[in-house]
């Protein structure tokens, strides 16, 4: 199955289907789900990363059971915005656990997203290091589902907002 832009998943959602966002790392995948508006992204939880066919058998319960419609991942884009060998890797893995589930992907930039949930963690909340590390993953999968979930709402270029 081919990996979408976030207007073409929109587009392909049925009534009240979710987003389950994936940020994949390298023990454990962060999950986070949509409401059925899109709006708002929540942290779901996590799953450590395994085989892909028993993480695509796991992520396929957890979308039928939310009725998710569609995957969004996250897209570790160099820091200068450059698709290096971590970002095709992680949209190869995308692609076929996207086929194997049977729902169509997006990939989303997910730069700093970690990085941006362990400094508000740090600083805005008195967590401790061992807490931080199990909340970090489904916080930053949400991180990066809201930044595509805001960014999809606009119209697409050549769209008009009518």
């Amino acid at each position: 199955m081919p990996l979408f832009n976030m207007h073409q998943i929109r587009a392909r959602l049925g009534r009240n289907q979710r987003l389950l966002g994936l940020d994949p790392g390298q023990k454990t995948i962060g999950l986070a789900l949509s409401d059925v508006s899109l709006m708002l992204a929540s942290p779901y939880g996590t799953l450590r990363r395994g085989k892909l066919s028993a993480v695509a058998a796991e992520i396929g319960a957890i979308a039928r059971r939310e009725d998710v419609g569609a995957l969004v991942s996250g897209l570790p884009l160099s820091l200068d915005g450059g698709f290096g060998p971590a970002a095709q890797a992680a949209r190869d893995w995308m692609a076929t656990l996207s086929e194997q589930v049977g729902l169509p992907a997006a990939m989303w930039d997910e730069r700093l997203s970690s990085s941006a949930v362990n400094r508000m963690l740090i600083q805005d909340a008195d967590i401790s290091r061992r807490r931080r590390a199990e909340l970090v993953d489904k916080l930053a999968a949400a991180y990066m589902l809201q930044g595509a979930l805001d960014a999809s709402a606009r119209p697409a270029d050549g769209e008009d907002g009518a």
